[in-house]
């Protein structure tokens, strides 16, 4: 009888955590979806976008460089193609230079630089979106954003980041010649779907960058990264960047995003 009522107790247990994997599942958004969404959270908040951005890259020995900078974005449509005007302010030896992209989702970005000491508009490569923006340890897909379809992506687990309830979320590129890395990890907030912190790992499997929100508030309701830091383990290098004066749905003019004002910076955003 003692053997049967064990037996009972132990299917009893077998059948409740199946129950409670079970509606986990049904709890928790698909991967891909918590993928999306926390994109369009991080490179799609508002139909446009005005921000004073300064960054600061550390070396390992302490040394710092600055750069500062005004970005302009406008969204065509949520998740989709976009524009970008960046104009830089310094250093001293790129100021007035701005830089412009047209981005598309499923092929490669346009970019187009004006080059002040030249009064020169080159169009640039796109293919390399792995590359160093200005120098820093962002890359310019870690500026833009990368197509969501270009990873395979798996729930891990959810867990408490500091006081924040965060997805884990694992990402794998498809073409492991596409990324930097071979795999990373994204804390993900359950509330505002922006990335907390992620970790990329390389393509021998150790982990080599570290990127972390470190403020957030919201601006116009809408929760804003205002501090992020990205930190290269391996080299020891890192870069802080920090966005200010931010504003969402101001209504940006298509021409802004043209040569014309590549050449001549629109003064009313530009200051």
């Amino acid at each position: 009888m003692e053997h049967k009522n064990r037996a009972y107790l132990f299917i009893s247990l077998l059948l409740s955590l199946t129950s409670l994997s079970f509606v986990f599942a049904l709890s928790s958004p698909l991967p891909d979806e918590i993928a999306r969404r926390s994109q369009n959270a991080l490179f799609y908040p508002g139909k446009d976008m005005k921000a004073r951005i300064y960054m600061r890259l550390l070396s390992k020995n302490g040394k710092e460089r600055i750069r500062e900078m005004t970005m302009l974005r406008k969204n065509l449509q949520e998740g989709g193609e976009q524009r970008y005007y960046i104009y830089f302010y310094q250093p001293a030896d790129v100021r007035d230079t701005a830089f412009m992209v047209y981005k598309y989702p499923k092929k490669d970005d346009d970019r187009w630089l004006f080059i002040p000491a030249l009064n020169l508009v080159k169009r640039i490569a796109a293919a390399d979106k792995n590359s160093s923006f200005v120098g820093s340890d962002f890359s310019y897909e870690d500026i833009s954003g990368r197509d969501i379809e270009d990873d395979s992506f798996e729930l891990i687990k959810e867990e408490l980041l500091g006081e924040v309830d965060t997805y884990v979320l694992k990402a794998v590129p498809k073409d492991l010649r596409s990324a930097n890395y071979s795999f990373k990890f994204s804390w993900i907030d359950k509330k505002s779907f922006l990335p907390i912190k992620e970790e990329y790992y390389d393509k021998r499997g150790a982990l080599y960058k570290l990127f972390t929100s470190d403020e957030i508030r919201e601006i116009k309701n809408i929760p804003t990264i205002i501090k992020r830091t990205m930190k290269n383990l391996q080299t020891g290098q890192g870069t802080e960047v920090v966005f200010r004066e931010i504003e969402y749905n101001i209504g940006l003019e298509d021409e802004i995003f043209t040569e014309r004002f590549l050449k001549k910076p629109p003064e009313k955003w530009i200051k």
